[in-house]
C-alpha cells in the first residue's frame, strides 16, 4: 500500500476590496476643482455638486476620495506644486540651487499664482483652508531646504552659528519676489545660481 503524502491547500486569492481608483477621474475632478476656484473667485463657490457636475462623476465617487470639500481643495492646491526637486546630496551648493530653481518655476506660472491668490487673497476667510494647506504642502517642502542648511552645518560648509529658518526666508523670499516682478521679465535662467553663491558667500566657513 502506498504512502499518500498531504498536499498543502491551494491558496485562494485575496478579493480586492473595494474599486480601483481610475486615475481618469481623479484628473477630471482635481482639474474641475481647479476650474471652479478661478470661475467663482474662490472657495466658496466650490460644491461637491458643482465638481462632480464639471468632472463628469457621482458624488460617491468624490466623497470615496475626498471626506470634504477642503480636502480636495488642498489636494487640488498641491497638484499645482512643481515635483519635488531631485537632490544628489553631493554638495549643499548643487541642491540649494536645485530648490531655488524649481521654486522660481513655480512662482513665475502667472496661472497657478492666480489660483493660490484666489483662495488665499483674504486668508482670514478660511483659516482653517489655509492651515492645513501651510502644514501639508508648504511646510514639507522649506523642511527639505532646512535639512540641506542643517547637513551643511554637519559636513562643515556652513558656518554652525547661521540661523537655518532666517537663510531659508532670505532664500525663498528672493526667488517668490524675483518670479512676482512680472515687469522686468522672466526670471533668468542662472539666478538660482547667482542668488545661492551670492548667500554662501555670508554662509561659509571664516
Amino acid at each position: 500500500m502506498s504512502e499518500t503524502i498531504d498536499q498543502p491547500p491551494t491558496a485562494i486569492p485575496a478579493r480586492p476590496v473595494g474599486r480601483p481608483r481610475s486615475e481618469r477621474a481623479d484628473k477630471a475632478i482635481i482639474d474641475a476643482t481647479l476650474a471652479l476656484l478661478v470661475e467663482e473667485c474662490g472657495v466658496t463657490g466650490v460644491t461637491i455638486e458643482a465638481v462632480a457636475a464639471r468632472a463628469g462623476v457621482g458624488k460617491t465617487t468624490i466623497y470615496r476620495r475626498w471626506p470634504n470639500k477642503e480636502a480636495l481643495i488642498i489636494d487640488a492646491l498641491a497638484s499645482l506644486k512643481e515635483p519635488e526637486a531631485v537632490l544628489g546630496g553631493v554638495s549643499v551648493r548643487d541642491d540649494l540651487i536645485a530648490l531655488t530653481r524649481a521654486l522660481g518655476v513655480e512662482k513665475g506660472d502667472r496661472q497657478r499664482v492666480g489660483i493660490y491668490w484666489s483662495v488665499f487673497g483674504n486668508g482670514d476667510k478660511h483659516p482653517e483652508l489655509h492651515r492645513l494647506f501651510i502644514r501639508d504642502v508648504v511646510e514639507p517642502r522649506r523642511e527639505r531646504m532646512r535639512a540641506v542648511l542643517r547637513r551643511g552645518i554637519e559636513t562643515g560648509e556652513l558656518r554652525p552659528d547661521i540661523d537655518i529658518d532666517l537663510v531659508m526666508w532670505l532664500l525663498m523670499g528672493a526667488v517668490v519676489n524675483r518670479a512676482r516682478a512680472w515687469g522686468i521679465g522672466p526670471v533668468p535662467e542662472d539666478f538660482a545660481e547667482r542668488l545661492v553663491d551670492t548667500a554662501l558667500r555670508g554662509l561659509a566657513p571664516r
